[in-house]
């Protein structure tokens, strides 16, 4: 029976995609947001509870990677794509918060095609799941930016355009180039050569885990501080503290 428990978070991981997929697609991208934080919530314990029950299986492998392709790669995907049509449609302020038939509105008609690119998002996602089912180096460390640190780096452009309520900001999160150059920014680090430690920890030892309690510490406190803008910054701190990171044997 235990066998079951690990495999039953990860379809609470998909399930809780799917309801983000469904709000994003509404445009209702503080709803999506939140169930793909719920979805990755699921996905790191699947994993601790698989190996704490020592029930690791190849199905529960298999069936990680495709939660992720949904919560990780759909989701993100949908909401770079919304983010692409309010920069070239300007209707922030209509598309947030209300119903399907008032959501629709700030499209205009139309959707604009430049939006698409978002998806390149979803397809880098689903290339680097199915490199990382095939790799078996990826044990302590990852190589190229996992999937739930991309997808929390893209939603949280939404939720920092909502709660920080900075012009500054806004202007350049709605900055059409900039949302095309992040795209292609995330679609790289998803499938780069660039080898990232993973927070899984062989002992407490600070001498060996000392660049992880450093990321840790210093996360919290910028989440503390900066909010929703830390997370893009966490994902900057995570890539630098990987390369200062000594190789691990």
């Amino acid at each position: 029976m235990k066998s079951y428990i690990p495999n039953f978070l990860t379809l609470l991981n998909i399930l809780s995609g799917c309801i983000a997929t469904v709000f994003a697609v509404l445009n209702q991208l503080e709803w999506a947001a939140l169930f793909v934080f719920i979805g990755i919530f699921f996905d790191f314990f699947d994993g601790l509870a698989a190996r704490a029950l020592n029930v690791q299986s190849e199905i529960g492998v298999q069936l990680d990677s495709l939660a992720d392709v949904i919560t990780s790669g759909l989701v993100p995907g949908v909401v770079m794509f919304q983010l692409l049509n309010m920069s070239q449609s300007g209707g922030w302020n209509l598309a947030f918060g209300h119903e399907l038939t008032e959501s629709m509105a700030w499209y205009g008609g139309k959707i604009n095609t430049i939006s698409f690119l978002g998806f390149a998002i979803t397809l880098a996602s689903a290339y680097r799941l199915a490199k990382f089912n095939v790799d078996e180096n990826q044990v302590s460390s990852f190589v190229g930016l996992p999937t739930p640190a991309n997808a929390l780096m893209i939603l949280s452009l939404p939720l920092i355009l909502m709660y920080h309520n900075n012009e500054f900001l806004s202007g350049i999160i709605l900055n059409p180039w900039f949302l095309v150059g992040l795209t292609a920014l995330s679609a790289y680090l998803l499938n780069s050569p660039i080898k990232l430690f993973a927070l899984k920890f062989k002992n407490w030892s600070f001498k060996e885990n000392g660049i992880r309690y450093l990321f840790l510490i210093g996360s919290l406190i910028m989440l503390l501080t900066l909010k929703f803008l830390a997370i893009p910054l966490i994902i900057v701190f995570y890539i630098l503290a990987s390369l200062l990171m000594p190789s691990e044997k």
